[in-house]
């Protein structure tokens, strides 16, 4: 029986029913795509087109040049010189992220594991490795690394700090950090000195900048120079004569002032021990400050002069005052006694300051009234910062005036019982050189403001009077015989050809541990020249001498070399004048 052959398109179906089965295909592909363009633009655009954004844009920071630190001349004491960045990206260094970050731990002595979570970062094309890497250095472990097979390391600009003139001023200056400034000016004026980093956004592909994708660029703004008093040649000179005679005196430290008399200008503030601000972490911690401005010690017998240029100033005594004093003075339950064995001896007040007499100094402060000391002592500065611009000054400790007892003022009078700091000191001194005016002492020309919001500088320099111009130039002639060699105890600060007005001291310390004097002492010596037309004033400190050396004998001489060396580079000429021949005994 032959069979019926079917209709033709009967296997595939009706082409109405292929029609209809496609429609719906396509209904279903469509609404698929539909709905995740509504979940793109609708419901989460923002964290799409970021991670669209992320895999194709790079940010990076573009940094300012910190400005220069320079001495009142212009020379640089900190500067920028060329140095690099070190950078990853982490879609490249990811897979070998351990091994490379060893790598670079070993090469840049960075922290191992945060340099690993840097080489990790997910969805990052741009992470800091190292910062200021010397640009040799940087070079030649980004080419180590590649040699070694491994990918994604670069380097980019990045000024690096450095300090041309080693340990000169570095214990002001201060040093930079791997990322921020730690100590000295650098961090007091770091706002000023770092200025604005800018930055660079630019697209990427395979790894490399696509050079005409998308790119934005804010320039970086320099930071500003700041421009210190201090003089750099005078400066360098003032720290290698500290340094020897510390070291010649077996001591713990020491450190030197050089002022300006008229301006209060610093032109060098010397510590010792010091250290190379290239290299802060080589040496100790203690060692990193200035100890000019942050120690406080007793100052001994440089206080005198403003003890009797305070009473002078009231009246009460003249350099020919006449006193006489004994071996011993028992003041209620304790004695004081001189530094040197005597009889009973007969002293004008200008012979109780040339032999530096402690009873001497007692009895004629015995004429104040109750208050006057304390406040001519705040006149000079003393118990004050001096807010020049360095960090953690200490203010000294110059006890509240109510709490005075007569032991406590008669300590007092002689240098013993209040604190000062270096600067502060010879402020007050430098008050006598300059007729009896106190001018603030300054570090920084011309005008800046700390990171604080204080604003230094010669421009904001204060001046007040303190005592009379004769009470300052009668107190400067007794000082001239301190160094006279044939009745003062310091003829080795004496400069030939200038007449030099000084006062040495010598005072007991406290110890740390005890709380108590220890037994050693501060050596000092303070003055300025020449005496009667002043230029410079000098201050030189050292601390603990193990050679038996007092101010006269440690610090007289320091005081000659700094000061002669001062004036032969301001070619200050000798005045011509006869030194002060006043009485010494009576």
């Amino acid at each position: 029986m032959r069979q019926t052959r079917p209709p033709r398109g009967s296997r595939r179906g009706s082409p109405q029913l292929r029609l209809r089965m496609g429609f719906v295909v396509i209904a279903m592909v469509l609404s698929v795509f539909g709905a995740r363009l509504v979940q793109l633009q609708g419901l989460d655009p923002n964290s799409y087109a970021a991670m669209a954004s992320a895999e194709g844009l790079v940010e990076v920071d573009l940094p300012a040049e910190r400005g220069d630190i320079l001495d009142r001349n212009g020379k640089p004491l900190a500067g920028s010189v060329d140095g690099l960045m070190v950078v990853a990206d982490p879609q490249m260094t990811s897979d070998k992220a351990p091994e490379l970050a060893r790598f670079l731990y070993h090469r840049l002595d960075v922290d191992y594991v945060d340099t690993l979570k840097k080489l990790r970062e997910q969805g990052s094309r741009f992470e800091y490795i190292a910062r200021r890497v010397p640009a040799a250095k940087a070079t030649a472990v980004v080419a180590a690394a590649e040699h070694a097979g491994f990918e994604g390391l670069g380097t980019r600009r990045d000024p690096l700090r450095d300090y041309p003139a080693g340990d000169v001023a570095a214990n002001l200056i201060g040093f930079m950090g791997t990322d921020e400034p730690l100590a000295g000016l650098e961090r007091t004026f770091d706002r000023q000195l770092a200025g604005t980093d800018g930055s660079a956004r630019y697209e990427v592909g395979g790894g490399n900048r696509i050079p005409l994708g998308e790119s934005t660029v804010t320039d970086p703004v320099d930071g500003r120079d700041l421009r210190t008093t201090i003089d750099l040649d005078l400066q360098w000179y003032t720290q290698r004569v500290l340094g020897q005679t510390v070291q010649d005196a077996r001591g713990d430290s020491g450190f030197a002032v050089v002022m300006d008399s008229r301006t209060g200008e610093l032109l060098s503030v010397a510590d010792y021990p010091t250290f190379d601000a290239n290299e802060p972490t080589k040496s100790p911690k203690a060692d990193l400050g200035s100890r000019a401005m942050q120690d406080v010690y007793e100052p001994g017998s440089v206080e005198k002069v403003l003890t009797v240029s305070s009473l002078m100033d009231l009246g009460l005594v003249t350099p020919r005052t006449k006193i006489a004093v004994p071996p011993q003075l028992q003041r209620e339950d304790r004695p004081i006694n001189d530094w040197f064995t005597h009889g009973t001896i007969h002293l004008t007040l200008a012979g109780v300051i040339a032999k530096s007499s402690n009873i001497g100094t007692v009895l004629a402060a015995d004429k104040f009234e109750q208050g006057q000391l304390y406040d001519y002592l705040h006149a000079f500065g003393l118990g004050q910062r001096t807010d020049i611009g360095v960090r953690g000054e200490t203010q000294g400790l110059l006890p509240d005036g109510s709490a005075w007892t007569h032991q406590m003022q008669d300590r007092i009078a002689f240098g013993q019982s209040l604190s000062v700091n270096g600067v502060q000191m010879a402020a007050a001194v430098n008050t006598i050189a300059n007729g009896g005016v106190r001018v603030s002492p300054s570090l920084v020309e011309g005008e800046a403001t700390t990171d604080e919001g204080e604003v230094v500088g010669t421009d904001t320099a204060t001046k007040r009077r303190v005592i009379s111009t004769q009470a300052a130039r009668d107190t400067m002639r007794m000082m001239e015989r301190v160094v006279d060699p044939d009745v003062g105890v310091a003829p080795g600060a004496a400069i030939p050809g200038y007449r030099v007005a000084g006062k040495t001291g010598t005072a007991q310390r406290v110890g740390a541990e005890c709380g108590c004097y220890d037994g050693t002492f501060t050596v000092s010596f303070a003055g300025f020249a020449p005496a009667d037309d002043p230029r410079f004033t000098v201050y030189v400190v050292v601390q603990n001498p193990r050679n038996g050396g007092g101010g006269g004998s440690v610090g007289g001489p320091a005081f000659a070399k700094i000061m002669s060396y001062a004036l032969q580079r301001y070619a200050v000429p000798p005045t011509g004048t006869r030194p002060s021949r006043l009485p010494v005994e009576w």
